[in-house]
């Protein structure tokens, strides 16, 4: 098994940038053990790309599409691969 686990990439829509998404976003990130990255998109939607155990990556994509979520989610397409690794904690980066 690869201990790096699992890989969620998410495109995030809706009201989700100028309302703290990528802050709080990170902050569940790190409350999960996450690694990885978001950032805000030109076109207004916010780009998610997270490492875990499969457990907590499943919790981060019901979080992303939940109430809790900061501002007004409309859409989450997300993707889950094999951890590629690569990731020192987590960032927001754009």
């Amino acid at each position: 098994m690869n201990s790096a686990g699992k890989r969620l990439t998410a495109h995030v829509t809706g009201v989700v940038q100028g309302v703290g998404f990528r802050y709080w976003t990170a902050r569940k990130a790190d409350e999960l053990g996450l690694t990885g990255t978001v950032r805000n998109n030109a076109d207004g939607s916010v780009e998610l790309v997270a490492e875990g155990s499969a457990g907590d990556v499943d919790r981060m994509a019901r979080w992303l599409q939940s109430s809790q979520a900061p501002g007004r989610v409309e859409n989450v397409d997300f993707d889950t691969s094999e951890a590629a690794g690569g990731f020192t904690g987590f960032r927001i980066v754009g």
